[in-house]
């Protein structure tokens, strides 16, 4: 049987040698399958390569069919944010610790390497947002987030204030932590450990979540993700913009931070019978089985 894939590209957890068995190991199989493999040069620089075609992002964006990371949801997160204009679709190997994005269990990665080969998989497109900073009229900063966008107090001891408007009409003043901008995606993430709302990937929302207001009735709200969210700091305070944990600006006083839905997206291909719900049932302990009605 001919393969879905013909070229696949292999991304590993950053400065985790640990890796190097599995990659190894599943770049064997695919090329016993007849697979092309490419493996990204960060990757290739910390485990080794031998005999197979090291790439860069760039490279593997222009020529693979897909990427398979081996490592928790911020391996994917890295290699969704480099990936996202080039359409190659994602699956994920869990090496890491919950793994909200990473399907495949290690001890039987080859099986489901195997399942993907012969076009057993579900497909799920989500989407991304589009952070932007302005200084006056000039953008200082621009970035991608599949997860969310956070404005926080950085390394400051104290809280920040800011506005917050959607659509061009003022929502409120703010004191607090700071706020975290959430996906679907972003939703089982750091917005979730602020008690922000679980959102499925299908809902077409992006959460609003406090961290540690001072006002208790700043509370959590989804808002439709058409919408366009701008967050000002207020003098004097500065703060911090993050992007899915990895890139980050330093914000001064005035400092605007807009917010929308990109209109990129990645694709996450699913083993046959994956279900949201059974992942969070699993990664959330709420329950040990599900009981029939």
């Amino acid at each position: 049987m001919s393969s879905a894939f013909s070229t696949i590209a292999l991304i590993g957890k950053y400065k985790s040698p640990e890796i190097a068995e599995s990659l190894i190991t599943l770049a064997e199989f695919l090329k016993s399958r007849g697979i092309a493999v490419l493996v990204e040069e960060g990757t290739a620089a910390l485990v080794g390569a031998d005999g197979f075609t090291v790439a860069s992002y760039r490279a593997i964006g222009e020529q693979a069919d897909l990427a398979i990371v081996l490592g928790g949801d911020g391996s994917m997160l890295t290699a969704a944010r480099q990936l996202a204009e080039t359409g190659v679709p994602l699956v994920g190997v869990n090496q890491g610790r919950l793994g909200f994005m990473t399907d495949l269990a290690q001890n039987s990665m080859l099986d489901g390497m195997a399942d993907l080969l012969d076009g057993s998989f579900q497909s799920e497109e989500r989407f991304l947002l589009e952070a932007e900073v302005l200084r006056g009229s000039e953008r200082v900063f621009q970035t991608l987030a599949l997860n969310d966008v956070v404005v926080n107090k950085g390394e400051l001891g104290r809280m920040i204030e800011f506005a917050v408007s959607i659509d061009r009409e003022f929502i409120y003043n703010q004191r607090s932590d700071g706020i975290i901008v959430a996906t679907p995606t972003g939703s089982t993430a750091y917005a979730l450990s602020a008690n922000g709302p679980i959102l499925h990937p299908a809902v077409p929302g992006i959460a609003l979540v406090p961290l540690c207001p001072h006002a208790l009735s700043n509370r959590p709200i989804t808002v439709s993700d058409t919408s366009h969210i701008e967050i000002v700091v207020h003098p004097p305070h500065s703060a911090r913009v993050h992007a899915d944990g990895q890139a980050r600006f330093e914000l001064a006083s005035g400092d605007h931070v807009r917010v929308a839905r990109s209109n990129r997206s990645i694709r996450f291909l699913h083993p046959l019978g994956y279900s949201y719900f059974a992942m969070l049932r699993e990664k959330l302990h709420w329950s040990e089985t599900p009981r029939p009605y």
